[in-house]
């Protein structure tokens, strides 16, 4: 990392994870595998404060522990990247132990239980998926119905209009709402 710290993926330790370094990261990953309409693909830290405002949308009460797990949600990918769902299956339950071991990680440093509650994923989940079904239609060429069919989409959708930023606005958007929701000041 550009930290300096070294993530043994098969076996991550949480000391070797910063935030910085996952901002980063998570800046640069583009959704979608980066076939997205506009001047910049819509990064996996941007889709991630998208998740974190349809949490905080469908429960204002929820702690913020909870949000700041909605925020990291997709942490692992800073490292592994993001993978569509269909080549994740293909890959299978090795690539979820990484996955897995890394999200612990991210969770231990930043003052998470290392598994969420079933609560929080629940939460957590359903926005992921509205995220989702928002960045097919808008920004993925995705007709509404094939996004419903292809995603299992059934609820309504909020009416939120999307557009890409830069790598350098997301990863500092992302920091912003992490010092926020972690109480770092700094």
């Amino acid at each position: 990392m550009l930290s300096g710290r070294r993530l043994d993926l098969l076996d991550p330790s949480p000391l070797d994870v910063e935030i910085e370094d996952v901002a980063l990261g998570l800046s640069r990953v583009a959704r979608w595998n980066g076939q997205t309409v506009g001047d910049h693909g819509f990064s996996v830290a941007q889709h991630s404060l998208l998740v974190v405002d349809l949490v905080v949308a469908a429960n204002r009460r929820l702690p913020r522990q909870a949000r700041l797990a909605a925020l990291l949600h997709d942490a692992p990918e800073y490292v592994t990247s993001d993978l569509i769902t269909p080549f994740k299956a293909a890959i299978g339950d090795r690539y979820k132990g990484v996955e897995h071991r890394v999200a612990e990680a991210v969770h231990l440093r930043f003052g998470l239980p290392a598994r969420l509650p079933p609560e929080w994923e629940a939460t957590i989940k359903r926005a992921d998926g509205t995220a989702a079904y928002l960045e097919a239609v808008q920004l993925a060429g995705f007709s509404p119905s094939e996004a419903r069919r292809v995603l299992g989409y059934r609820r309504s959708a909020p009416e939120i209009k999307l557009s890409p930023w830069p790598v350098e606005e997301a990863r500092r958007a992302f920091m912003e709402r992490f010092r926020k929701l972690s109480g770092d000041r700094s």
